[in-house]
């Protein structure tokens, strides 16, 4: 039994590509459709739900690593004119020593050999980024860079900063990504749908000032949501428990939420939650929260405003198994501090003082969510729950039911018709 997941751009062929798989293989095909978070992550849920055995991906894929399931990527081939390419290139970059790092789309990557021969013999410090998916095995060498299914080695004694980029597709998450992930080199790129070169403009220190202005609102926040983003990148559970331990060392309350794709309808229903951080892939996990009544913020600056021991050194993580323990850019949370102890410091948004060391966990405890509490003791549980306390503060709770208070009657015949227009309201003549 195999899953065959596709994006909704490519399920008109879903059907027809079933047929073939099922005739050359005589294993038995099931199409995964409208999957619960983005397209481009695998959906081993929706497999597990059909008992797949193994999972076909088809279309753009982020290449975030799965732990359950077996997967194979076919991600297309997207034509690519590699003389326009070249000529793009060398109007970027006249001069035939300049070091630069190759990337591409996954739509494109079967075209990047042809590239290379074009490309290599006039530029010997051109490096092409290969496609891995998975973990590599052994540790990494020297210079080798393994992020977002990509690897590459780096050979120049002063590291990636001395090199450039080139991007090989369209506009889009992925090359956000890339450039604020690798924000100390200059991006260029090549959009084989236009066929048009350019130079990326995006202000990626505007972009950055933008999420460390998140970060101070992640610092301001008593109530933060977290929102499940995926349940096929590896290490999600994980990095769950991290950010719960996180945030309640740093004195803040915590809830999960699993609503499938986040939208500003979804998460205007939980008013009582001051921010969201987002765990998804590397791709998703940029949302752009303007349309949203509050932020959303990612792993990574969940934790520079919440360990005081991570400090904003200029390299911005996308990828949230960066942060576990045994990653690379993995830190332990410094030891707690009494609470009288703390170190308040001033927020510089609302100018209101607070404390930014880690305390100790609170010691009173939420009742058991199956326990009733009477009317009465609504206002201690609000001293413990912000959830409780938002909604005391409330002028409207919903209906109450009046038991007893309302005089028995006998069913009647109600209006008919539309409210603008009762059948048995009298309608004036013009």
């Amino acid at each position: 039994q195999v899953a065959l997941q596709f994006p909704d751009e490519l399920l008109a062929d879903a059907v027809e590509v079933a047929a073939q798989m099922e005739a050359a293989t005589g294993a038995e095909m099931f199409v995964l459709g409208d999957t619960t978070y983005g397209s481009c992550c695998v959906d081993e849920v929706a497999a597990e739900h059909v008992g797949a055995e193994a999972l076909l991906h088809y279309g753009p894929a982020c290449l975030s690593p799965c732990s359950k399931l077996p997967v194979l990527h076919i991600f297309g081939q997207q034509p690519l004119d590699i003389g326009c390419c070249t000529e793009v290139f060398r109007e970027l970059y006249p001069e035939q020593q300049s070091r630069v790092v190759v990337l591409s789309d996954v739509v494109y990557a079967h075209a990047m050999g042809e590239l290379e021969q074009q490309l290599c013999p006039e530029y010997p410090n051109v490096i092409f980024s290969r496609l891995v998916y998975g973990e590599p095995p052994g540790p990494a060498v020297p210079g080798e860079e393994r992020k977002f299914g990509r690897q590459f080695l780096v050979e120049a004694a002063g590291g990636l900063q001395d090199y450039a980029m080139f991007y090989v597709g369209a506009e889009g998450l992925e090359l956000t990504n890339f450039m604020l992930t690798w924000n100390r080199c200059p991006f260029s790129s090549f959009n084989p749908i236009t066929g048009c070169g350019r130079r990326e403009t995006l202000n990626v220190n505007r972009a950055l000032m933008r999420r460390l202005y998140l970060v101070e609102r992640a610092r301001d926040a008593g109530v933060v949501g977290i929102l499940v983003g995926t349940l096929g990148v590896a290490g999600y559970l994980t990095v769950l428990q991290h950010l719960r331990q996180l945030l309640c060392r740093a004195g803040k309350r915590s809830y999960t939420l699993a609503v499938g794709k986040p939208n500003p309808a979804k998460l205007a229903n939980f008013l009582e939650v001051d921010i969201f951080v987002l765990v998804a892939c590397a791709q998703n996990s940029l949302l752009d929260s303007s349309d949203f009544y509050r932020p959303v913020v990612t792993p990574y600056e969940l934790e520079l405003a919440c360990n005081p021991a991570r400090e904003w050194t200029g390299n911005y993580l996308t990828d949230f198994r960066d942060l576990l323990p045994g990653a690379c850019a993995h830190i332990e949370l410094p030891p707690a501090v009494l609470v009288a102890e703390a170190v308040p410091d001033v927020s510089l948004i609302t100018g209101k003082m607070r404390a930014a060391q880690l305390c100790d966990p609170p010691t009173s405890q939420l009742p058991p969510s199956t326990a009733l509490a009477c009317r009465d003791q609504t206002r201690a549980l609000a001293e413990l729950s912000p959830a409780a306390s938002f909604l005391e503060s409330r002028s409207w709770r919903g209906l109450e039911q009046q038991l007893g208070q309302t005089p028995v009657s006998k069913a009647v015949q109600g209006r008919r018709g539309i409210a603008i227009a009762y059948e048995d309201e009298g309608c004036e003549q013009p």
